[in-house]
């Protein structure tokens, strides 16, 4: 039997491969072993730089009696917006990286709260931005409540999803200004939050459990040397073109005659809107992303359906003629038993899906593109799925401050 194995590698085919890469080893082995050397070098320094970084989590209380729109967060997130590295020798000597935030809404035993983590260093500027927006709110540097989760398979069950755009990056989803949050002369009963379903859902939660939402930022720009890219990679907006190009071209309602080139005159409304919202979202500040959820409970309250749940309370975003947010990965996902000797595969998604998160990592090591790779989000898209909900939204676990405050303190940087 072994012997029959072997002999299906001494074939001619696999002779004159096996020929090959010893007649050449003197030029791929040494590639091989820079290119080894490189990766671990970049690796180490990056996770060096950072650990020195630090971080920190901001629980937003958001005021009882709240009527801003989404519009205020959207501006809130593009004062975080920052794509600049440094210097290539900080990039290829530091291991410096791009900033990453995290946007973040947890259900603690059916208690809902709003989370941002950073950096230190941009405490300052989001709370001065919290502040100047959304005047009455309190923000709060707090303990992080993932950090206090420590898996143990044998007592609680967790289970999670990395997600994935619909369509490409150049289609947005629907966002509140297409349902019209953006107009302040709306009546409060006619408001219509997109959030709100996801917040309701949460706060359903039983003591015990715990649902958490993710969503990791970074500020996109177009990859090069000083990102350790030997071949750029594009912005996102070159896809753009292409894509309006595509509706124009290859899908209008009714065809342009032999010889006549193609119009927006031949588009249906649908099209021409869908164009409309393609432009407009382009012209925002954008963000690579990455929606992640995690739920996790003792074995004997888990739920099975509560991850389908939350992914059914998000459905509102997503839209046939624009974009959409869809699952990527389950974890752990369908294993059959005699895939996964003694459950060892499922646990290790599990651990790693809860570590990353802790880390906040996806974008860089050491959980880079774990479970899915990012896309790309605008500042308007992010509003749209992380903001603060005003009084229409009535969830009695949503945590509010109680009274509103003064202004924000004078001697806040802006």
């Amino acid at each position: 039997m072994l012997e029959d194995f072997i002999s299906l590698f001494q074939t001619g085919f696999y002779l004159k491969v096996w020929r090959f890469a010893l007649v050449t080893w003197p030029v791929w082995l040494p590639l091989f072993l820079v290119s080894l050397l490189f990766h671990t070098w970049f690796s180490y320094k990056r996770r060096e730089w950072l650990k020195k970084q630090g971080s920190i989590l901001l629980e937003i209380r958001i005021p009882k009696n709240t009527d801003k729109s989404p519009a205020a967060m959207e501006m809130v997130i593009e004062g975080i917006w920052e794509d600049v590295i440094g210097s290539l020798t900080g990039a290829y000597l530091g291991g410096e990286l791009r900033d990453v935030f995290s946007l973040e809404i947890a259900s603690i035993g059916g208690e809902v709260k709003f989370f941002i983590w950073s950096f230190p260093k941009w405490k300052n500027i989001i709370e001065s931005r919290i502040y100047t927006h959304y005047p009455g709110a309190e923000v709060i540097e707090v303990e992080d409540y993932a950090v206090k989760v420590i898996f143990d398979p044998e007592k609680m069950n967790l289970w999670g999803i990395t997600t994935r755009l619909v369509k490409p990056d150049a289609y947005p989803i629907k966002t509140y200004i297409d349902f019209e949050l953006d107009k302040g002369n709306k009546e409060q009963e006619e408001i219509v939050d997109p959030l709100a379903p996801v917040l309701e859902y949460l706060g359903t939660l039983k003591p015990g459990e715990q649902a958490w939402i993710q969503i990791l930022i970074q500020g996109h720009r177009k990859e090069g040397f000083q990102d350790i890219r030997l071949f750029s990679k594009p912005d996102w907006r070159e896809g753009i073109k292409k894509e309006i190009k595509k509706i124009i071209e290859e899908e209008p309602f009714i065809k342009p005659e032999v010889g006549q080139p193609a119009s927006l005159f031949n588009l249906t409304k649908i099209q021409a809107d869908t164009i409309a919202s393609i432009q407009r979202n382009s012209a925002k500040l954008a963000f690579d992303s990455m929606l992640r959820v995690v739920y996790v409970a003792p074995k004997e309250i888990y739920v099975r359906t509560r991850g389908v749940g939350i992914i059914g309370s998000m459905r509102q975003f997503g839209s046939k003629t624009l974009n959409g947010i869809r699952p990527h990965k389950f974890i752990p996902g369908i294993v059959y038993p005699w895939e996964d000797f003694l459950d060892i595969r499922r646990r290790y998604n599990q651990r790693t899906l809860l570590e990353a998160y802790k880390r906040r990592s996806v974008f860089n090591v050491p959980f880079k593109h774990v479970f899915g790779k990012p896309y790309v989000l605008t500042t308007e898209e992010l509003a749209t799925i992380f903001h603060f909900p005003g009084a229409t939204v009535t969830t009695p676990t949503l945590t509010r401050v109680p009274s509103k405050r003064a202004e924000a303190p004078s001697n806040l940087p802006i």
